[in-house]
């Protein structure tokens, strides 16, 4: 029966996950602490490799439509993937399951949460108005960021928040494109947030895996609820009202976040 429901948790995250594009990370991660009563540590550990192996197939998809910018995504890791293993040489000196370090975990994690809420309210709010296309000639202008240190450096806060708390690749990753690149069209700044949320998430869970962070038999679990619950909510993205599952979504993250620093 506590496979089933793990199952289903994977499910149902998968679903939200492709009727809204907000990462799997802001949901799994307190099911799995509240729900379940997994450690923070495994629950973070466990997500990272979820999350990694859920959106290859999304970047893949979104490579074939050429829908990927490629120099977006290298700034990007150029300053998220040094970041992520900073992150896990530091938990890995210290002890994920140091209780000190779990308390840091929990507390970064809810802030997450707060900040991933609000950037899904800006989606839902915002997040019309933005172009859907542009024109091959404007293309290299849109991709150029008023300052390059600027992805970079947004790129290493999003790696040690995704590395310490799984959540940020997702939501936030999205806002912080958004604003970097002001002109390029919400498709292509969705499938630059998914490819760079791949290497991203995987050399996190993978360090995670390393110093004993991840529970392999829970992420299968949670695998075979969350593929074929991606696989639906993605054909009825557009039939839901877009504005209202946002806005619901990011009142649940907001509990969840202020429930988490109060852990």
């Amino acid at each position: 029966m506590h496979d089933f429901a793990f199952i289903f948790a994977g499910f149902f995250v998968g679903l939200v996950v492709g009727l809204t594009g907000v990462g799997g990370g802001s949901l799994m991660t307190p099911l799995l602490i509240f729900l379940f009563g997994v450690k923070p540590h495994l629950a973070i550990g466990t997500d990272l490799l979820f999350a990694a192996f859920t959106k290859m197939g999304g970047s893949v998809s979104l490579a074939r439509s050429r829908l990927i910018d490629w120099r977006i995504v290298g700034t990007m890791a150029c300053g998220s993937i040094p970041a992520a293993l900073v992150t896990l040489f530091f938990l890995d000196r210290m002890g994920p399951a140091n209780p000190a370090v779990q308390q840091v975990m929990t507390t970064t994690l809810g802030i997450a949460l707060l900040l991933t809420a609000l950037a899904t309210l800006y989606k839902a709010v915002a997040g019309k108005g933005a172009p859907r296309d542009i024109a091959p000639d404007a293309l290299d202008r849109a991709t150029t960021p008023s300052h390059p240190a600027f992805p970079v450096l947004f790129g290493a806060v999003i790696g040690t928040l995704v590395t310490l708390t799984s959540v940020g690749a997702g939501a936030i990753g999205v806002l912080v494109l958004m604003l970097l690149y002001p002109a390029l069209p919400l498709p292509r700044i969705v499938g630059a947030d998914i490819a760079h949320a791949v290497p991203l998430t995987l050399v996190a869970g993978l360090g995670h895996a390393s110093i004993g962070s991840v529970d392999w038999l829970l992420l299968a679990k949670l695998l075979a609820g969350s593929l074929p619950g991606i696989w639906l909510g993605a054909r009825l993205v557009t039939k839901t009202p877009d504005r209202v599952i946002r806005g619901l979504l990011s009142l649940l993250l907001a509990y969840a976040g202020t429930k988490l620093i109060a852990f």
